[in-house]
């Protein structure tokens, strides 16, 4: 990404929420997935409930997923404060879920530096897929 303006694409709110635990993305395969820090692991937890509850213990979040009101709200802590975030369920309570916890992990890695190498250089770079 190359500005600090909010972005709302798939790929960006992924970028940001890799950010936030400090995964490097190595390349964005065509199914939207990231290869991350390594190319051997895909990475992607909008569509994958494993990810995406990694995701949130690593970040520590507090999720609370209600059906009769068809909405998920993820609390969440930036350098800005506390914040809650509500997702609607609409057909897919699972998807709502997963997307709920990405856009707060995306919250949380808005502010964070991208993380660096040993030789100084920022560790977040991407290839397309071939």
């Amino acid at each position: 990404m190359t500005t600090n303006k909010p972005k709302n694409t798939d790929q960006d709110l992924l970028e940001l929420a890799a950010k936030a635990v400090g995964y490097s993305i190595w390349q964005w395969e065509r199914d939207g997935s990231a290869l991350i820090s390594d190319p051997t692991i895909r990475w992607n937890p909008l569509e994958d409930d494993g990810d995406a509850l990694r995701l949130a213990v690593k970040l520590d979040m507090i999720i609370d997923i209600d059906t009769g009101e068809c909405a998920t709200s993820v609390d969440y802590t930036t350098l800005l404060g506390d914040f809650v975030l509500c997702e609607g369920h609409r057909f897919d309570p699972y998807a709502a879920t997963r997307r709920a916890i990405v856009r707060a992990a995306a919250e949380m890695g808005r502010d964070k530096p991208w993380p660096t190498q040993p030789n100084g250089q920022s560790s977040f770079f991407w290839r397309a897929a071939q």
